[in-house]
């Protein structure tokens, strides 16, 4: 992905709050509630972290991407492999990614980082074609 800007790191919120949870302040039922949707997506659309959970210790991390903006229309909020990701950069002006990394044991979950994919450039989407265009009426 070689478009990569507004890169926002959320290693410090990550460490305070995981902090929290190792001192007692804050509870395991707080943090640990990832939903069906996001396990689903870690399962068919994630790809392994590089550390084991900072929770229960039981096995790796997979991180998630979620893609939002107004170009993606359907596809906004919904999770991209890395491979999907580099197409987009290419198709799209501009689009959000945020990678989520989740616990698949325990339900851990937090928002690593998030970044701006695309060209850049205004009108980059391609045009639909004839036939699209028929299909659709």
């Amino acid at each position: 992905m070689r478009n990569q800007r507004q890169v926002v790191d959320y290693a410090l919120q990550r460490r305070a709050l995981l902090k929290g949870v190792h001192s007692g302040r804050v509870g395991t039922y707080d943090v640990c509630d990832a939903g069906p949707y996001l396990l689903r997506a870690a399962k068919f659309h994630g790809r392994p972290g590089e550390q084991d959970c900072p929770v229960c210790h039981r096995e790796q991390l997979t991180l998630v991407s979620w893609v939002y903006g107004d170009e993606l229309k359907h596809a906004a909020g919904s999770a991209k492999t890395p491979e999907e990701l580099t197409r987009m950069d290419g198709l799209f002006a501009e689009f959000t990614v945020y990678e989520v990394e989740v616990c698949q044991s325990c339900h851990w979950n937090h928002l690593v980082r998030s970044y701006v994919l695309g060209t850049g450039e205004p009108g980059t989407t391609r045009p639909r074609t004839r036939s699209q265009r028929t299909a659709g009426q």
